[in-house]
């Protein structure tokens, strides 16, 4: 396919249409639109849409196409991401991803790294799904558990966030707390929904809880955080966050065992641009306040 100006043409058909409408978003009379379309099924020998008296409508074959298209325009604007990251200075946007568990300790950073930065527009996206870096999705990503292996990124280790046992007072002034030797055994817990989890503390809760002392069930970490601070059980948390509230008993002190590795991952082609270079030598110097760092 020699001509993307037709196939392009016809991608915004499909995602508006209307041929006015396509013409609008692409600057060209609706005559263009129309000889685009004619000429790339000509082309194609096959018909990409149905017109009707309300637009035009996809065929099969168009949806096959038109796939096509939108992978290419989503990689398309990622390579202008990327290509914007390379700048020589700190301006611009600044994509960073995380776990949401550690946006109470990244979120401040990044206000402070965007305050001292004028012309730097900073995009923090929480969330489980990897976000891919050769794409220009994120400029840094902070993953947790195995070193990620994907090829062409740096990846450095960086925060090992210590994870101890607490329940809040509310639960102690209801229940009691059983014995040392009885923890176990009759404590009641909150635990992750999911039993496939692979956070280190859950796999341990799994394999030492009975099922039927996890009795508060959620699917995110936030909403654990909250059910404990309410009394529902007792459940893992960060010591950082705990060490801020007087109203948690911690009831079995951070393992090692429990505790997940943390990794910056960069992609090689945006690794040493100064906005990167200049907020990962920011986010490694701040993160020696915190209460765990990278050994």
């Amino acid at each position: 396919m020699d001509n993307w100006d037709e196939i392009r043409t016809a991608f915004q058909v499909a995602k508006l249409g209307t041929v006015s409408g396509a013409a609008g978003e692409l600057g060209v009379h609706h005559a263009t639109v129309i000889r685009h379309i004619d000429s790339l099924e000509a082309r194609l020998g096959v018909k990409l849409f149905q017109r009707h008296a309300r637009g035009y409508t996809p065929t099969e074959a168009g949806h096959d196409l038109l796939k096509v298209a939108q992978t290419t325009d989503d990689q398309f604007n990622h390579l202008v991401s990327r290509i914007k990251g390379r700048g020589e200075g700190v301006t611009g946007e600044l994509v960073v991803t995380s776990l949401p568990g550690m946006a109470a300790l990244l979120a401040p950073v990044l206000a402070e790294f965007q305050a001292e930065h004028d012309g730097l527009i900073v995009r923090y996206l929480t969330g489980e799904r990897v976000f891919r870096l050769e794409y220009g999705e994120a400029h840094v990503a902070i993953r947790a558990g195995k070193p990620p292996v994907e090829p062409d990124n740096v990846v450095q280790p960086f925060y090992e966030q210590d994870i101890a046992l607490y329940v809040h007072q509310s639960y102690a002034d209801r229940y009691g707390l059983p014995a040392e030797d009885r923890l176990l055994d009759e404590l009641r817990f909150v635990g992750h929904d999911d039993p496939a989890n692979r956070a280190p503390f859950q796999v341990w809760m799994n394999a030492n809880i009975a099922a039927h002392n996890i009795v508060f069930r959620t699917s995110d970490n936030d909403a654990t955080m909250m059910a404990v601070l309410t009394g529902a059980g007792a459940g893992f948390l960060p010591v950082w966050f705990a060490k801020e509230r007087s109203d948690l008993i911690e009831v079995m002190p951070a393992r090692a065992e429990w505790t997940s590795p943390s990794w910056l991952v960069t992609h090689v082609d945006l690794h040493r641009t100064p906005k990167v270079q200049s907020f990962l030598t920011y986010l490694k110097d701040r993160s020696k306040g915190w209460a765990c760092v990278a050994r």
